[in-house]
């Protein structure tokens, strides 16, 4: 029997990132998901179209061999494939996991195949896995919670390439960028050996690489999108070609990567190699990225441990220098009532209805006596007196 992939999401990442890489190592993917629109194109075609952009031009890759599954109407279904497959990976968003990991604990329960399921959470976010673990233990039979090791190992990923808007009329078809990392921790799968994927780079600490891949790429990204959007200009390219806040970007990851460098076994050197190739990449004209999708999700954005809080809080804990970091984060609270982005409705309300404490608590998740709290409160009180 031939090697098995149950993927959760049939979106861009899922499908142009995640399962490329399972299809090139000879899984079958059997996506999951709840639009009926998507099962129903991926059940409908044979194949899809990956392209891959950079300078040097376009590669085109076929995929192939998938089925796809509504988790809303065939649960039993899923159940069956998941506890049947190899490798379970999810592109769903952090907030979704909370609703993927019932079927996954069921199908976990009724697993009898002799080796334990790989569970791997491909989302933006620290310790994905961990997270989508503790969500699914809530649903295990807990009189065999001690068995669970024998049934599923659990690895936190860390994943970077960036997927811009796409072509109207694109269907199954993703552009996506050319460059990609994958990094995997491999110290969870012990002597079963870790899933066999060719594009994963497979490391004993994940640590460094989630945070530098976060507080790099993702914090450089939504900055630029933030003061792009608040410029009124249209694609980050465009954003990035502005010399002022071309430097800007590069002051705000100055800043991170004085923290990544304080932190983990990377010299400022290989920082700023990392920085100033992360920076060309955001810029890359072939992406078309525009402003209000790389901005959508403000609320998840400024949270606790995520891009601008997760840094500036700690740099703050050092002693060390986060100006520039607080002029990203009055950006993204000013990213308010986009069109199409629930999320940042729901920030401009926040703003309008609570207390400025109530308000910097909600968004930030800083305490008061945190010492990030204060410089944050004097944003968010200054983004609602302007608002009004």
């Amino acid at each position: 029997m031939g090697k098995k992939a149950v993927q959760f999401g049939g979106g861009n990442i899922g499908r142009g990132f995640v399962a490329e890489f399972l299809h090139e190592s000879g899984y079958e993917v059997v996506f999951v998901d709840v639009v009926p629109q998507v099962i129903e194109s991926l059940n409908k075609s044979k194949s899809y179209k990956v392209t891959e952009i950079s300078e040097d031009g376009e590669n085109t890759k076929t995929i192939t061999n998938y089925r796809a599954i509504s988790s809303k109407t065939n649960e039993p279904d899923v159940i069956h494939e998941i506890a049947t497959a190899d490798i379970v990976t999810c592109a769903v968003g952090p907030n979704i996991l909370k609703f993927i990991a019932s079927p996954i604990a069921k199908a976990i329960d009724a697993r009898k195949e002799p080796k334990p399921l790989a569970v791997i959470a491909c989302e933006n976010a620290i310790n994905a896995t961990t997270t989508l673990r503790g969500y699914i233990e809530e649903h295990l039979d807990k009189s065999r919670l001690d068995t669970l090791p024998d049934r599923a190992r659990f690895a936190n990923s860390a994943i970077d390439r960036i997927v811009p808007t796409q072509p109207e009329n694109a269907g199954l078809d993703v552009r996506i960028e050319g460059f990609y990392e994958w990094v995997v921790e491999q110290t969870p799968f012990g002597k079963h050996g870790h899933p066999d994927i060719q594009a994963i780079h497979w490391v004993d600490h994940l640590e460094p690489y989630i945070e530098r891949k976060l507080f790099t790429v993702n914090t450089g990204h939504a900055t630029a999108a933030y003061y792009g959007y608040s410029a009124g200009k249209k694609t980050i390219h465009e954003v990035l070609a502005d010399p002022d806040i071309h430097k800007i970007v590069h002051n705000v990851l100055d800043e991170t990567a004085a923290l990544i460098v304080s932190k983990h076994e990377i010299t400022e050197k290989e920082q700023k190699k990392y920085v100033d190739t992360i920076v060309k990449r955001i810029s890359n004209h072939y992406l078309e990225d525009v402003v209000e999708r790389v901005g959508r999700a403000p609320l998840r954005k400024l949270s606790r441990n995520e891009r601008f809080i997760g840094p500036a809080a700690q740099l703050a804990e050092k002693g060390l220098k986060f100006d520039a970091l607080l002029g990203s984060i009055e950006k993204a609270l000013r990213f308010q009532n986009v069109e199409g982005d629930d999320e940042s409705v729901e920030l401009a309300k926040i703003l309008k209805e609570k207390s400025t404490a109530e308000a910097t608590q909600q968004i930030t998740g800083l305490k008061p006596d945190h010492k990030l709290y204060q410089p944050v409160f004097k944003l968010v009180e200054k983004v609602q007196a302007d608002s009004k």
